[in-house]
């Protein structure tokens, strides 16, 4: 639980998507710990109400949503609720994305899965990015987070789509961080290692092991190692930083 950014972000408006677990989840609590309200979006719809109910009982100001990436209509409703909800937007961050290739060869994904991984990860991100644009310009202090994935930064095997999917993301971030900086619109991408968390469920213990034997922290990553990188890059104190991915590993990356 983050507890040393009080009012950090006091009276920002902020969505979250994929806040029903995981990341997700711990990016809402402690940005909503931090003065915000927030909105968490994902496509577990029973799920993102229970989590929402979880996080208001701590007296924090959240409410949730249903959100299916891979739906153009989705993203705009999810938007229209979101900006009822709130009256206006000052930060997204783009959390939600799904893996499905793992563990494959090049040679082992098939084409559905890989057309799946690009549409929710890379082309959802955009769409999500694209429809909070409006809100986000009438902040003045927009704030856009890309959750990226260090996996491109060294190659990941067995992981392709998935890997290539997080690579596109960096790269929207520094072409989006272009187009928007005139608006006083920030873009910045995350990039975690290996978080312990229900997504990371299937992944096999040699992968952890490497990830925490290859740290220069040599410990398993949690949830809140994340947390206080994006608190920073949608507070004030980053509004001159963007279109940088900022690895937050543990030190098992060093670009």
């Amino acid at each position: 639980m983050m507890t040393a950014f009080n009012n950090l972000l006091e009276g920002r408006r902020v969505l979250v998507t994929g806040g029903a677990r995981g990341l997700g989840y711990a990016f809402a609590q402690a940005i909503a710990q931090a003065g915000a309200r927030v909105v968490i979006a994902d496509v577990l719809a029973g799920r993102v109400q229970q989590a929402a109910c979880e996080l208001s009982e701590l007296g924090l100001d959240v409410s949730g949503v249903t959100l299916d990436l891979a739906s153009p209509e989705s993203i705009d409703a999810c938007m229209e609720r979101t900006l009822m909800r709130l009256g206006g937007l000052d930060g997204l961050v783009n959390n939600a994305s799904i893996t499905n290739s793992g563990g494959k060869s090049c040679e082992e994904l098939d084409i559905e899965t890989w057309d799946q991984v690009m549409q929710v990860n890379v082309r959802g991100t955009w769409l999500m990015t694209r429809a909070a644009l409006p809100a986000l310009r009438e902040s003045g202090r927009g704030a856009v987070i890309n959750l990226a994935s260090d996996t491109p930064l060294w190659g990941a095997p067995n992981l392709l789509a998935y890997v290539a999917s997080k690579g596109a993301v960096i790269a929207m971030t520094r072409s989006l961080a272009r187009e928007l900086g005139n608006a006083n619109i920030t873009v910045n991408a995350i990039a975690p290692g290996l978080v312990l968390v229900e997504a990371t469920a299937y992944v096999p213990e040699a992968r952890h092991r490497l990830y925490t034997e290859q740290r220069a922290i040599q410990r398993p990553q949690l949830p809140d190692d994340v947390s206080g990188a994006v608190l920073f890059a949608l507070s004030d104190l980053s509004r001159f930083i963007t279109g940088q991915t900022l690895p937050v590993n543990g030190g098992f990356v060093m670009p």
